[in-house]
């Protein structure tokens, strides 16, 4: 939900559906009057936009070749880009194309160990790898939306149980085979 713009001024922005604080850092360009980019429209002999047959076009995308008009064209890393090759994230134009997805290792660690419990036998493998999940993907980003790393710290836990399960049920059979050897 898009944040009001006198909240976006003040740095410290409460969203307005939960409530939720947010630190905002927001370009002074944000807060000008907005200006609508106007495709001009093409004349006889001028290349028209593959999109907008009606409009000039102004560039032609670096990926596919397609003429694309003011309106339509995207420009990013010092190139420009028409919408389906962006959309597409095709070659180069993958650039043009925010993140809008992550791996959420916190869950990933926490829910392997977890779900091996099932089988437990596998818990030899799982408990460790979920500590050493933990610890590689600790500074990883999380998620687009705010979360905490408790998951990572359950992660290790539970991981480090299994693991200790494990240590001091090999160590109790070696007792007992010794015990039964004298």
């Amino acid at each position: 939900m898009p944040l009001p713009e006198w909240e976006l001024a003040a740095r410290q922005a409460a969203c307005t559906s939960c409530g939720a604080s947010n630190e905002a850092r927001v370009f002074p360009a944000a807060f000008e009057p907005r200006t609508v980019v106007q495709p001009q429209p093409a004349l006889e002999g001028d290349a028209a936009c593959f999109d907008h047959p009606d409009k000039r076009a102004v560039a032609a995308c670096q990926q596919c070749g397609r003429f694309v008009c003011r309106l339509c064209e995207v420009e990013s890393g010092g190139g420009v880009w028409c919408p389906s090759c962006v959309a597409g994230r095709a070659g180069a134009a993958a650039g043009g194309n925010p993140e809008n997805s992550r791996i959420l290792f916190d869950s990933i660690a926490l829910i392997t160990p977890l779900i091996i419990l099932l089988m437990w036998p596998l818990t030899a493998i799982a408990g460790p790898g979920a500590v050493a999940l933990s610890i590689v993907k600790w500074k990883a980003p999380l998620s687009l939306v705010r979360r905490s790393r408790w998951r990572f710290v359950a992660a290790i836990v539970i991981g480090l149980a299994e693991t200790g399960g494990w240590i001091w049920g090999i160590a109790y059979l070696l007792l007992l085979v010794r015990a039964k050897a004298r």
